[in-house]
């Protein structure tokens, strides 16, 4: 089967190159059957790493939301291509003056892929469920985005957990839920619109009362019914069928008894290709139809060929993080600044990253309101980052320093070459690099355990608000960057609670060079990462957020 559809593709290709593709579809149209075919024949996109839950609450990245965001709803989300907030399961959504009690008029003719009924007490089923998690739930590796938007639970277990600013949902009609928060927060209402708040059927709520995770804080296995097809159901475009992971392939179907605009193309495969050539070579053979994160020298060939390659704007930063627990030297300011001296942030965005890239200044892209013109900036500057080092009296210093493998990042399209350039400046101002790497899978629950002491990592925005860039690092105590700095805390709690747009910009630029100051890590780029789609596909509109409707892709 995989062989004949190949075929057909190389075949639509030639008739392209003979300019006969137009005239191929046209009689595509006019016959039904073919029509038919076209519709069954299955999506293939290629993704750079695996998803790791089809229940989206547990995930933190992007490869599971990829998935996910076909299968669930959310209360909010995107508009299609842009960064504004619109309706989602809420057909339209109010506030007090407060920013703290969240109205939300329900769509009235939704139904779970289990055949259950959509209404706002599932919503509270959902929301109260994840609000009375405990034992390791409530480990930020597992619960991260609650924690994040949300604060703490129902009874906190930790002192490392913050206060729960989630108080209530009422199902105040069939179709009308309020939703209470103690104060406002900057992260609404964007928060109501993270995939990780996809609604399960309640159904699969209850059936899952006795769920637990095991293994190890830092390596924690999800609840194993997230991990079967058969025991999730969303309310989204498609469902999920099939999850082999040996050839690391989710199946998806169209839900037929979608609630919005129907899917155009009845089932979608997600296929992990971790290597970008094999993934770019996958498409120019016709074995897939898509695939994300383009290697920059591979944009201009592929768009000569006859693909479709959109670039999805500035909405990210790549930084090299401080972990000040796993190495006394970095509790040192100095120690700190001579690693952002010594490393050339120029070359990375010249010679490894899209055009269109730069070096970031602070740990957010100038795209946000609140970005500051005005932050302490490091230069490359060798000699610097040696005196630096001498003045702290570290000038031998040794430091382990950790890159993931076998995945690229929307800002980290090549995290091997951009670890090796920053490894080789390093060791120029005399920094001994002690190497470390891992599958992404291990790598973020490891790094967010505190288990680096310099890593690197990114960050592709959910929403637009500053504070969902360096909130969500700098808002609290965080064992991956293990540092407490109740000036930036303190600062970050003020801004989280302020209502009005005009001084939370004014807080925002203060607090980004408050942060730059402090340096916890270095920033060091954002750049537009570009996805891919074959000649015969209507692909989805393209989203700065990586936020992908496959439901909108049809065949030409």
């Amino acid at each position: 089967m995989r062989t004949k559809r190949s075929h057909g593709l190389r075949a639509l290709a030639v008739l392209a190159a003979a300019g006969m593709l137009a005239t191929a579809c046209a009689s595509d149209r006019d016959d039904s059957s073919a029509d038919e075919k076209n519709e069954n024949q299955p999506l293939i996109f290629a993704a750079p790493g695996d998803a790791r839950s089809l229940d989206p609450f547990y995930a933190t990245d992007g490869e599971t939301f990829r998935v996910t965001r076909q299968m669930y709803n959310t209360l909010l989300k995107h508009e299609a291509g842009g960064s504004e907030i619109v309706g989602d399961l809420a057909k339209d959504w109010s506030q007090n003056d407060e920013g703290t009690v969240w109205t939300f008029d329900l769509h009235d003719n939704v139904t779970f892929h289990d055949d259950e009924k959509f209404n706002a007490e599932a919503v509270c089923a959902n929301y109260d469920h994840w609000f009375n998690l405990s034992g390791d739930f409530q480990d930020s590796n597992v619960s991260y985005y609650w924690q994040t938007i949300f604060g703490g639970f129902a009874e906190n277990e930790s002192d490392d957990i913050p206060p729960a600013n989630y108080v209530s949902c009422t199902a105040e009609e069939e179709f009308k839920v309020v939703i209470e928060v103690d104060k406002y927060s900057a992260s609404l209402p964007g928060g109501f619109s993270m995939a990780a708040f996809g609604i399960m059927s309640p159904k699969v709520l209850d059936a899952q009362a006795d769920m637990e995770v095991t293994g190890e804080p830092g390596a924690f296995e999800f609840p194993e019914y997230s991990q079967d097809p058969d025991a999730v159901a969303g309310t989204g475009p498609y469902r999920a069928v099939g999850w082999d992971k040996s050839s690391q392939e989710i199946t998806l179907e169209r839900f037929d008894d979608y609630w919005a605009e129907p899917a155009g193309i009845k089932t979608l495969i997600i296929k992990t290709i971790s290597d970008e050539n094999a993934r770019k070579q996958a498409l120019e053979a016709g074995d897939i139809h898509g695939y994300d994160l383009v290697a920059p020298a591979d944009v201009e060939p592929l768009k000569s060929a006859g693909f479709e390659v959109p670039d999805r704007g500035v909405f990210n930063v790549l930084y090299m993080a401080y972990q000040q627990e796993g190495n006394e030297a970095l509790e040192d300011l100095q120690v700190r600044q001579a690693l952002a001296h010594a490393v050339n942030r120029q070359r990375i965005v010249d010679s490894l990253l899209p055009e269109g890239s730069e070096v970031a200044t602070q740990f957010m892209p100038p795209t946000l309101t609140g970005w500051s013109e005005n932050v302490t900036e490091y230069e490359y500057d060798t000699d610097k980052a040696v005196d630096l080092l001498a003045d702290a009296g570290y000038s031998d210093l040794t430091i382990d320093f950790c890159y993931p493998t076998e995945v690229t990042r929307p800002y980290m399209p090549a995290p091997r070459d951009i670890y090796d350039i920053i490894k080789g400046d390093l060791e120029a101002a005399g920094i001994t690099v002690e190497e470390e790497s891992m599958p992404w899978g291990d790598y973020v629950a490891h790094t967010d355990a505190g288990g680096c002491s310099l890593y690197l990592l990114g960050w592709t925005g959910d929403f637009n608000e500053a504070y969902n860039f360096i909130g969500t690092w700098f808002g609290d105590y965080d064992r991956g960057w293990g540092f407490r700095n109740d000036e930036i805390f303190d600062a970050m709690d003020a801004v989280a609670n302020e209502p009005d747009p005009a001084a939370r910009e004014t807080m925002y630029i203060e607090l980004n060079e408050t942060i730059m100051d402090f340096l916890p890590g270095l920033p060091i780029s954002s750049s537009p990462p570009s996805i891919a789609f074959s000649a015969d596909l209507n692909p989805p509109t393209t989203s700065p957020l990586t936020q992908e409707n496959f439901a909108e892709a049809t065949w030409k």
